[in-house]
């Protein structure tokens, strides 16, 4: 689906809700064990990373092998989450962190992986190329199976939103699982960009996985100049520079910026805990915001629920509709 476009674009689509497709449905994870190597973006340090199967109802765990003890394990929750300056990252009361799990997150809410265990040897998940690509081909290479247990969403009752006026998150009802995200840079290589996506039929895979992580030069040689993002590299970011894309290879798609939004937006989403069952619409978001949102969602115990039985998460009316209708609760 190729939904770019402007704002303006989208104003003749009604907004009109599909009763969500139900049907009992089972939890998932991974068929077999696999891991990988890679740097961290802000370490630079060498990282080993391993995907193991779980139970039904572990939901996503990070250990930290480096560290001994049951302390070393976080759940990838919203109200485990420490800090969003740079990414998102969790940590415990123990004081153990893991940073620059959004990536990885969005991956296996992408291809609706329900319960797995995350082992890390450092305090941070390797930034591979900067997308979640490397994570789907992990993921498929060990493959996906069905548990004997039904399927938890976390179904949105009614709209929550979260803005300053300049940037703006908003949760509202919607049958399936759908993202729209708007983004506005005064950089001429960016410029503004909108789009929808529908968590449905492989399309993680198809439109948002190879979208990369993205910085503007001047930034990045400040961040460089501090000790941070030491990991960081035109091997696994965009980097931009006025007008233009500093990447040999130019980029992978023409509005990979607002793909990759989307991408951290549902990474950041599925710290509910569960999969989302609504409508999510970003306008200049990041993952401070994004948190905030689902901090204000579940502080209001009437504007959410979990549904055992809802099914594999399946498109149901217009995401662009409820883009609109977000864009005026926002």
């Amino acid at each position: 689906m190729d939904a770019i476009g402007t704002p303006e674009d989208f104003r003749a689509n009604g907004y009109a809700q599909q009763p969500a497709e139900r049907r009992n449905a089972l939890q998932t994870t991974l068929k077999d064990e696999i891991s990988c190597t890679g740097r961290g973006l802000h370490s630079g340090a060498k990282v080993g990373l391993a995907l193991l199967p779980a139970d039904a109802g572990t939901g996503i765990v990070f250990r930290r092998t480096d560290l001994a003890g049951q302390g070393a394990e976080i759940a990838a929750r919203w109200d485990n989450v420490v800090d969003t300056r740079m990414s998102t990252t969790i940590g415990n009361a123990e004081g153990v962190v893991v940073g620059t799990i959004e990536h990885l997150v969005a991956t296996l809410a992408g291809l609706q992986v329900d319960n797995v265990i995350v082992e890390v040897n450092g305090p941070e998940v390797p930034v591979m190329d900067g997308s979640s690509e490397p994570f789907a081909f992990l993921i498929e290479c060990a493959g996906i199976r069905e548990l004997d247990a039904p399927r938890r969403v976390v179904e949105i009752l009614k709209p929550v939103s979260v803005g300053n006026g300049e940037k703006s998150a908003v949760l509202m009802p919607g049958a399936g699982s759908t993202y729209s995200f708007e983004i506005e840079f005064a950089s001429g290589a960016i410029g503004r960009q909108v789009r929808t996506f529908d968590l449905s039929n492989g399309a993680f895979r198809r439109e948002l996985a190879s979208a990369r992580t993205f910085g503007f030069r001047e930034e990045i040689e400040a961040m460089h100049a501090s000790g941070l993002a030491r990991g960081g590299s035109l091997a696994n970011a965009v980097v931009v520079d006025g007008s233009r894309i500093l990447n040999p290879e130019g980029l992978r798609f023409r509005d990979e910026f607002v793909r990759h939004k989307l991408l951290d937006s549902l990474g950041d989403m599925r710290l509910a805990g569960h999969p989302l069952l609504g409508h999510f619409h970003g306008y200049r978001s990041g993952h401070a915001l994004n948190i905030e949102l689902l901090r204000r969602l579940f502080a209001d115990a009437s504007a959410w629920r979990l549904v055992e039985t809802a099914g594999q998460i399946a498109a149901g009316g217009s995401a662009e509709a409820r883009m609109r209708a977000a864009r005026a609760i926002a």
